[in-house]
């Protein structure tokens, strides 16, 4: 395990097995203010993530032992990291690899070879999502079974607390926010990814499923508007 210059800033662990990959990586982040620690493996990364506490971690998925999907897993599976941000590398260009990742639960991926400053402008844009301020405490906001406390990022379906990732969270949010209104997926890619426009929309796409999963019978208040992108139901779905 090596740890790079002490700067002040939030923590981010790197996890490669290429040391010219982490050597590129920890360069431009560090030089961004960031605090950077690396790992090789994925035990390593998982050690490291329980001990250091990091704000986000960029993930190789193809790592020796333990994968990265592995990783992932075990990292949104533990009460300590479930809320750490997940940035995933990946050497495969193929659409399923990256629809696995970020249907376990990554906040975003990036494809090698990469821009390293693309890389620090996307751990940017979680990190922001996962610490800007939202509301005024008590802020509650109620669509049919779903509740929203702004002032605590928390959310209730029923009297149950759904864990959701910062991601997750800050979909549903919007939605909520302009519930009964289609947006766009290229529209949510700006808002909650602070992407482009055109890239590609499938990571709305997998978010929304899983946002779907996780809030259970109201999941289906997320109405998909096909060839154009999602509304929430401003009222509950009448059970049937």
């Amino acid at each position: 395990m090596t740890e790079a210059l002490p700067l002040t800033g939030q923590r981010i662990l790197v996890v490669d097995d290429e040391a010219d990959i982490v050597a590129l990586i920890v360069y431009h982040l560090a030089k961004a203010g960031y605090r950077i620690s690396t790992a090789a493996t994925g035990l390593d990364a998982l050690d490291a993530a329980l001990r250091e506490r990091p704000a986000l971690i960029v993930l190789d998925l193809m790592l020796p032992g333990l994968s990265g999907y592995e990783v992932l897993e075990q990292l949104r599976g533990s009460e300590p990291t479930k809320g750490v941000g997940v940035l995933m590398l990946t050497a495969r260009v193929d659409e399923a690899d990256r629809v696995r990742g970020l249907a376990l639960g990554a906040d975003d991926y990036l494809t090698k070879p990469f821009s390293p400053q693309e890389l620090v402008l996307r751990v940017g844009a979680i990190l922001r999502r996962m610490t800007s301020p939202v509301a005024e405490p008590m802020d509650i906001l109620a669509i049919g079974p779903i509740q929203i406390d702004r002032s605590e990022h928390r959310v209730v379906v029923e009297g149950a607390t759904i864990d959701l990732t910062p991601t997750e969270y800050k979909l549903l949010l919007i939605l909520a926010e302009r519930r009964g209104r289609v947006q766009a997926r290229a529209h949510l890619l700006e808002t909650v990814w602070e992407a482009a426009p055109d890239i590609q929309t499938r990571t709305v796409d997998m978010h929304v499923q899983r946002l779907r999963a996780k809030l259970g019978d109201a999941g289906s208040q997320i109405e998909t508007v096909r060839g154009f992108g999602y509304r929430l139901r401003a009222e509950a779905v009448p059970a049937q």
